[in-house]
């Protein structure tokens, strides 16, 4: 089982910029690929970015040219950098792993992420 641990949350002005971290540990060889979720209040979590073992990245269209999801693999964290930030980003942001077989992993307890107008 992987373990993650979220950071880099926090209140951030309109424009401006977070860079958020996510620590695996545990069963990090059985991660295929990462992915960061956006969870905006009273409303259920999305995908917003994903990265695969080999650095193959995807983007939801609400992030794309904005947010950049890397990784780090000796580190096994994997990172969102947030820039050009709007109000609507607002939320808790969540990491997960999918393994090989596809299957979502467990959650992290989220870093929360306040844009103020």
């Amino acid at each position: 089982q992987v373990q993650l641990v979220e950071s880099g949350g926090g209140l951030v002005e309109a424009g401006g910029s977070l860079r958020l971290s996510c620590a695996a540990s545990g069963n990090i060889f059985s991660i295929n690929a990462m992915g960061w979720y956006h969870q905006p209040p009273k409303k259920q979590p999305e995908l917003v970015a994903t990265i695969t073992s080999s650095g193959k990245t995807n983007y939801a269209d609400s992030v794309k040219g904005r947010f950049t999801i890397s990784q780090d693999n000796a580190k096994s964290t994997a990172y969102l950098q947030m820039n050009g930030v709007k109000p609507e980003d607002t939320g808790i942001y969540y990491c997960n792993t999918v393994d090989s077989d596809g299957k979502l992993g467990s959650w992290g307890q989220g870093t929360q992420v306040t844009v103020s107008s």
